[in-house]
Order: structure tokens, then sequence, then C-alpha cells
């Protein structure tokens, strides 16, 4: 080998040396951690319990089940999506044959949610359904027995037959129920928030037996009493009446856009006050 040749391979040689010493006294650069904040976590837990529910659907129980806890985990879920969830773990656990954490979830579901019912369709359920009915049935004479101890005379009889109407509402003895309202507002509620709950059962349950043109009425009525009225989103959802009150309430927003324009023309034409001379 030449010099030269051999001149050229020892500089290669230093080269590739140094290109594989690692430098020092630099830092390798740290990795950027993601930020996590409340609205990705909200997703986060729409996401899986959208894709829990997917899974049920699909037949995956065992899977359902983990997404769906898994959202519930973040706490970001509002009352009626955490019912949601609970209702599904409910139907995975009663398919795969656990009556004891099917009951469990029901249970939690109406604990979470005061409104929290299933559809027809789904309470005829031939697993579930007698779960279901059972845990309510057992919640329900719970309320009763609470509600007894906590008003042995203390309450006025109005507002009693309005704490009594409620829990046969909710057991769905719907004609007691409606007898019990119309009492309860003829002995004469005080309360503006207790006479407009006291209506809204009785719209509801007039719905429910199928007196739709009564149900509107009575709906109708309660922005007499109260002209901020408006149903929860799960209220104002339900089959049973959600176009009755739709309708309900269009007809009370108009009317009381009627009244304020009749109220204004009045005044409007309303001749001014006459002066009054001052005294010297």
């Amino acid at each position: 080998m030449t010099p030269i040749r051999l001149h050229v391979l020892l500089c290669l040689l230093f080269l590739t040396a140094c290109a594989e010493v690692p430098k020092t006294g630099q830092p390798a650069p740290k990795p950027v951690s993601p930020q996590i904040t409340e609205d990705l976590l909200k997703k986060r837990a729409e996401d899986q319990l959208a894709q829990g529910v997917a899974q049920y659907q699909a037949g995956e129980y065992e899977n359902a089940v983990r997404t769906l806890n898994a959202s519930l985990e973040h706490g970001m879920l509002n009352k009626i999506e955490q019912s949601r969830a609970r209702k599904y773990l409910a139907f995975s656990h009663c398919v795969s044959g656990r009556d004891v954490p099917c009951r469990a979830e029901f249970r939690r579901a109406f604990e979470i949610n005061s409104e929290f019912v299933l559809s027809a369709a789904e309470d005829g359920h031939p697993i579930w359904g007698p779960v279901y009915r059972d845990v309510r049935t057992q919640l329900i004479a719970e309320r009763e027995a609470a509600q007894g101890r906590k008003s042995t005379g203390t309450l006025p009889k109005a507002d009693q037959m309005l704490a009594d109407a409620i829990v046969k509402y909710d057991s769905g003895d719907y004609d007691t129920s409606l007898n019990l309202l119309q009492g309860a507002l003829k002995e004469g509620l005080k309360e503006k928030p207790d006479q407009v709950r006291a209506m809204k059962h009785m719209a509801f349950t007039l719905c429910l037996k199928g007196k739709f043109r009564e149900c509107r009425a009575e709906f109708v009525k309660i922005y007499e009493v109260d002209g901020s009225f408006d149903l929860t989103p799960a209220e104002a959802g339900h089959p049973a009446w959600a176009k009755t009150f739709a309708s309900a309430k269009a007809q009370a927003k108009k009317a009381q856009q009627d009244r304020a324009a009749r109220e204004a023309r009045e005044k409007a034409k309303a001749p001014p006050a006459a002066a009054v001379p001052k005294k010297n």
C-alpha cells in the first residue's frame, strides 16, 4: 500500500471513530409530555362510553364492562351519561349470568340520576327486566320508609300528599298519583316550586295514560305559575310526552309574547299623566 493510500485510510478510520464517540456535556432532549386537559378527559370518557355501548351491542360483554368502567373512572361524565353507562354495565352483567353486579349497577343508576328509567322495550326484557323492577321496587319501599320517618305529622297536608304522589308515580301507580296530585293542589301548596312539581307530574301522568289534550293543557298551566319553566333534557326527550310538551311550550311562549306586545301597545296609547302645578 502506498503512503498516500495509507494516509487516506487512516483519515477515514479516524473520522469514523469520531462519529461514533458520543458527545459529552450536552444532555439528551427530554420527551415532551402531552398536556391532559379537562376537555380532553371528558372527550375520552364520552368516547369510551360510546365504545362500551357499541361493544355491548356487538355481544362483546366483557370488553363492554371494561370500557364502560374506564369511562366512569375519569369522573367527567354528567349524571345522565353516568346512569347510561351503569345501565349498559347492568345489561352486560345480567346477560353474563352475574345477578349481583347487575343489581348493583341498576341501583347506582337510580342513585346517580333520579330520572333514570328504562324504555318499555328494555323494561320488558326477560333477563334484566325482573332485576330492574325488583331494584326499583326496593328503592321505592326504602324511600317510603324514609319519608314516613321524616314526616310523622310534621308536614302540612298538601306537602304530604305531594310527597306520597311522587312515590306512587315512581312506582307506576299513576291513577293514585294523579288523585293525590290533584288533592295536593286543591289543598293548597304554598311554595311555587312545589306547585310546579305537582303540575309537571300531573302532565307526565296524563300523557302516560294517553290523555294528550289534558296533558298539554297541564303543561300550559305551569307557565302561568312560572314563566321560565322548562324540563330537563332527560325529561324533555321522554317519548311519552316529548311532542306534547314541545307544542305546549311553544303555545305558552307565544301567549307570553302576545301579552307583552299588548301591554306595550296599551302603554303607548295611554295619555301622559298631567303635570302637577308647583306651589309658590
